[in-house]
């Protein structure tokens, strides 16, 4: 039986370690598919992403660095 990691996904094993860039490959997958997403949404609802925008323009502004 693999040893496992408790913090690894079920399925697992500690002897198959993916290499970094497998794992920078799969997240710029994932961060490409989710920005895909939200233009989707946006462009399906043009109201809600203008209050989306407002709401983090003022966010951006009240921000103190």
């Amino acid at each position: 039986m693999p040893l496992s990691s408790p913090l690894s996904p079920p399925g697992r094993d500690l002897s198959a370690h993916e290499s970094d860039s497998e794992r920078r490959r799969r997240r710029a997958r994932f961060l490409r598919d989710l920005a895909e997403a939200r233009e989707l949404r946006d462009r399906v609802q043009p109201r809600r992403a203008k209050v989306a925008r407002l709401r983090h323009a003022m966010r951006m502004r009240t921000f103190r660095w």
